[in-house]
């Protein structure tokens, strides 16, 4: 098959697709095997090409999407202004410090927090599909260890944890926006 046409296809799909697309999907849409470095090129090709658009080509921890460019979404959210759900205090330091300290059990996140972890924090996270448990500490008790997701990095837009701000950079944005 003709590189361009392979390429137009990869478009199609990215462009219908509701979740990102892994290399192994991607694949998939052929008869012919796709090499990995083939499929590689032409998704920088198209990355390119969608450079100077609204919307941007990006690698995601579960795979590649085409998505909007942030400078729009106040544009979009017009048409759907619905608020995006609140989070309270305790469900987002119980999430940076899964995020930062993972694998962590509740008791870790308690001794952190200095505070029991309430059980609706947990499931609101685990609702939302950020965090998971990933298997059990050998001690007693055998604890459920806690970790975040390829959802919670996709909907940060991440690839992987390692891409998540300094902690330090984050503590130094709190104390701005407390003194505000």
């Amino acid at each position: 098959m003709e590189p361009s046409l392979v390429k137009k296809v990869l478009e199609a799909a990215l462009l219908a697709a509701r979740e990102p697309l892994s290399t192994g999907d991607m694949k998939k849409l052929f008869d012919e095997p796709l090499s990995t470095e083939l499929l590689r090129k032409l998704l920088d090709e198209l990355r390119e090409e969608w450079a100077e658009r609204p919307a941007e080509l990006v690698q995601l921890a579960s795979g590649w999407r085409l998505r909007t460019r942030v400078d729009y979404l106040p544009y979009l959210e017009r048409l759907n202004p619905e608020k995006a759900p609140k989070y309270s205090r305790a469900v987002l330091e119980t999430l940076a410090i899964i995020a930062y300290r993972q694998p962590v059990t509740r008791g870790d996140i308690e001794e952190i927090r200095g505070v029991a972890v309430n059980a609706n924090v947990v499931r609101t996270l685990e609702e939302r599909g950020w965090i998971d448990v990933v298997g059990h500490r050998d001690t007693p008790g055998r604890p459920a260890l806690f970790a975040t997701t390829r959802q919670f990095l996709d909907d940060l837009g991440l690839r992987s944890v390692s891409e998540l701000p300094p902690l330090e950079q984050i503590s130094q944005t709190l104390e701005l926006n407390h003194e505000s």
